[in-house]
């Protein structure tokens, strides 16, 4: 009987488009292309095809990376077109080079899903890997732009591994004992204390060099690469540990560790060409067994060969590290106007439609602290529509319940509760404010804050925001530079004046004029207060603007009165800015004493805290 082979595998039809392709341009340019040999497919559907290309006319520069009269690649080519080929070199002299990953994967698509078009074909992928030995030979990376990774230029992780969190700005040039605790199924962070009972040991090592080929799968292998690492020309060695130090410094935290849990550790990677840059910092474990083996090993003299098989050759799981310390990260928002709110004070008064969607924001945007003030009034089922709470917090007060949504936001974020206005004991609060926002749209908030204006010791801006009764799609924000003794009331009335008697600002009349029949609704039959027409994606969408706006005015902050509107309203002018001029007419300064129940004054008429 005779047994069946089973057939060889076979190119799919776009990897034998791709390998025509290559033939051709191959035939059009013999000197400076050849394909060598047939493509050989490997078990997971890759075809591999070696070409070599002709170099020696490529210039060199100081510093360059060197190239050979040819050099010889390895061309992966994909079973679907949504990927790039890849190129590989069948040597580790790249190893280093910048774009160069795990010693011998060349990277000339940083961004493949933006730079890949399938269309292009390998006349595409031949230009730009010609591209890129041009740059490698002329020495024309950037070492600190570019992809020059300290730990072979790839992501290191374990599918179903925990993510490290690490903020703690640490020298990690020196080994010391680290701690990691538990925040939830999927996070531990790093600090240099023990945050907890259940905080568990691990050891901080610094490396004296940069791991180009990667840091291996087995302690074996990073035991390797620690003590022989692949130096190049332009490879920094720095002080540091070899494989004994890391072995025994393992072991001992190991000891320290309860039963049964997995032994962590970081490494911390110098930069290979920047010896002064804050260290890459690398997460792995040794998975439970091993651990319990390691803690089990009694050896004075901590190497390799001395350990049991089943440590030395245990996979090392490999544990995403979000490393948020400052000296590595810049913030995505850095060159954004909500950058002015870093590291600042603000008081947030109304914890409703606006304000409850102002506090995050501002939070994200990196404010030290926020103090919240709001009537005590509770959550209901029916705010959810378009403020910032959740089911669970219906029946909190909004400012308890948003200060807890802000404390989950940002661990490092202060936030404090202050009395509603006009209490006396704000003004003295106030003067410790960098920004004091009122998202009330009360009478009385808005006499205080002309109180407020005028103390002396003021330092903040003083702002007001506010939406439309109709759509809720129309924004207002009104700011009192610290130069200006009237407050955002005060410079609303003014505003008023001048909107009310420009026919082009039209659409934006109903800010300053009474509602009409219609144009607000009465939420639950009873005893419920009319309030303004609008959902959540309007005042979510108007308060970001309002809230982009006003950090635009905090660094050099101007008088005057903002006006928005969202595109969908198709308002014209959709942006209006009305600067403030003090005028001789404008009326005394409100008394320090509670408004009266009706004000002669021009008002907003949008009800922004129900």
């Amino acid at each position: 009987m005779t047994k069946h082979k089973p057939p060889a595998p076979a190119l799919n039809p776009w990897q034998q488009h791709l390998l025509a392709d290559l033939k051709a341009l191959a035939a059009q340019q013999p000197a400076d292309l050849r394909v060598r040999g047939s493509a050989q497919i490997t078990p997971g559907g890759l075809a591999g095809v070696r070409i070599s290309l002709h170099t020696a006319g490529i210039p060199h520069a100081e510093g360059g990376l060197p190239l050979g009269e040819d050099e010889e690649f390895v061309l992966v080519l994909p079973s679907t077109q949504q990927l790039p080929p890849q190129v590989l070199t069948p040597h580790s002299r790249f190893a280093g080079t910048p774009h160069v990953l795990e010693g011998y994967r060349l990277c000339i698509y940083l961004d493949a899903a933006r730079e890949w078009d399938p269309h292009a074909g390998m006349a595409a992928v031949l230009n730009r890997l010609w591209q890129w030995l041009a740059d490698a030979a002329a020495n024309q990376f950037d070492a600190a732009a570019a992809l020059y990774h300290a730990v072979g230029g790839v992501l290191h992780r374990t599918p179903d591994t925990p993510t490290i969190v690490a903020r703690e700005p640490e020298a990690h040039r020196t080994a010391h004992t680290g701690w990691l605790t538990s925040r939830s199924a999927h996070r531990l962070d790093l600090t240099g204390r023990p945050l907890g009972e259940h905080s568990l040991r691990l050891p901080v090592l610094p490396l004296s060099h940069s791991l180009p080929l990667g840091a291996g799968h087995t302690l074996a292998d990073l035991a390797d690469r620690i003590d022989t690492p692949l130096l190049s020309s332009t490879t920094v060695r720095q002080k540091g540990l070899d494989s004994s130090t890391l072995l025994a410094t393992l072991a001992h935290c190991a000891r320290r560790n309860p039963e049964g849990t997995c032994q962590y550790l970081i490494l911390a990677v110098p930069h290979p060409t920047l010896p002064t840059s804050p260290r890459f910092l690398l997460a792995g474990r040794l998975p439970a067994p091993a651990s319990d083996t390691l803690r089990r090993t009694l050896c004075t003299s901590q190497n390799l060969s001395r350990l049991p098989a089943d440590v030395r050759e245990s996979a090392i799981e490999w544990c995403y590290l979000s490393d948020e310390r400052a000296a590595v990260t810049t913030r995505r928002d850095a060159q954004r106007p909500v950058n002015a709110f870093h590291n600042t004070h603000v008081h947030l008064w109304g914890c409703g439609g606006i304000g409850s969607w102002a506090a995050e924001l501002i939070t994200r945007a990196g404010a030290a602290r926020i103090t919240l003030s709001d009537p005590a009034t509770p959550i209901t089922g029916g705010l959810l529509v378009r403020q910032n709470y959740t089911e669970a917090d219906i029946g909190s007060a909004k400012a308890t319940a948003l200060a807890q949504r802000l404390r989950s936001l940002r661990d490092d974020l202060i936030v404090d509760h202050c009395p509603p206005p006009p209490a006396p004991e704000l003004i003295e609060a106030a003067r410790q404010a960098d920004v004091i926002i009122d998202a009330t749209v009360s009478v009385t908030t808005g006499r205080f804050l002309d109180l407020v204006a005028r103390d002396p010791d003021r330092r903040a801006v003083l702002a007001q925001m506010s939406t439309d009764t109709t759509t809720a799609s129309h924004g207002i924000l009104t700011v009192s530079a610290p130069d200006t003794a009237q407050g955002p009331l005060a410079i609303d009335r003014a505003t008023g004046q001048h909107v009310l008697a420009a026919p082009g600002l039209e659409p934006y009349h109903p800010l300053w004029t009474e509602p009409q029949p219609g144009d607000e609704i009465t939420p639950t039959r009873g005893c419920s207060v009319p309030t303004f027409h609008g959902s959540a994606a309007d005042l979510a969408g108007v308060t970001a603007n309002l809230v982009t706006l006003l950090g635009t005015q905090l660094r050099q902050p101007v008088s005057g009165t903002h006006l928005c509107a969202q595109p969908h309203t198709g308002t014209q002018p959709a942006y209006y800015f009305v600067p403030y001029t003090p005028h001789p007419d404008d009326p005394p300064a409100p008394a320090p004493v509670p408004a009266p129940s009706h004000d002669p004054l021009p008002q907003l008429t949008s009800s922004v805290g129900t």
